[in-house]
């Protein structure tokens, strides 16, 4: 039986309330869809901003969708330093205590007093998934990943609903260190 899931590198993108999008893209304003992401009813909308930091800023970051009850800002560690913010990796929506940013719209601008992570990497999963892979949710373990640089991620999340597709995230980081194909796939060890 094939234990292996697809492993997804998750590039810089933003999170945003209702109230954001409207300042950021005007009143009234709603995300546009772009294209469905692998977790279902997540999607990449057209919308782009410039994350803006103490010391430098990014321009033309995705913004993903639908809204959220709370904005954020996920960043791999290397665009943080770049910016000049100290992001903590946390799992997404963990985002008490973090550092914030600015957030620069074509009709608008957001100050964040925070929500800028790096996302702790993590595997989506069914319950379904969980029992057939031998593991529950918040769990933590470790994965190996074959490509032309294998390596083995330990500090995995597991994260269980039966909202989710079975996928594994990381970031551009994680995806670059280990020379990670668009087809990569995991397996638990």
């Amino acid at each position: 039986m094939d234990k292996s899931f697809i492993v997804e590198t998750s590039a810089r993108h933003v999170h945003l309330t209702k109230e954001h999008i409207e300042v950021l893209f005007g009143k009234g304003a709603e995300l546009t869809f772009k294209k469905d992401l692998s977790q279902p009813g997540q999607f990449a909308c057209e919308e782009r901003v410039c994350v803006v930091g103490p010391k430098n800023q990014l321009a033309n970051v995705i913004v993903l969708g639908p809204a959220r009850p709370a904005s954020q800002v996920e960043l791999s560690l290397t665009d943080a330093r770049s910016i000049g913010v100290a992001a903590p990796v946390r799992e997404s929506g963990d985002i008490a205590g973090s550092p914030g940013c600015k957030i620069v719209g074509p009709c608008g601008e957001v100050t964040l007093s925070e929500g800028v992570i790096a996302a702790k990497r993590h595997i989506h999963m069914t319950p379904e998934d969980a029992e057939r892979l031998g593991v529950a949710d918040k769990q933590i373990v470790s994965v190996k990943i074959d490509s032309e640089r294998s390596l083995v991620f330990g500090d995995v999340v597991v994260r269980v609903s039966p909202k989710f597709a079975l996928a594994m995230h990381i970031d551009t980081d994680e995806s670059n260190a280990a020379c990670a194909p668009r087809d990569c796939r995991g397996e638990i060890v």
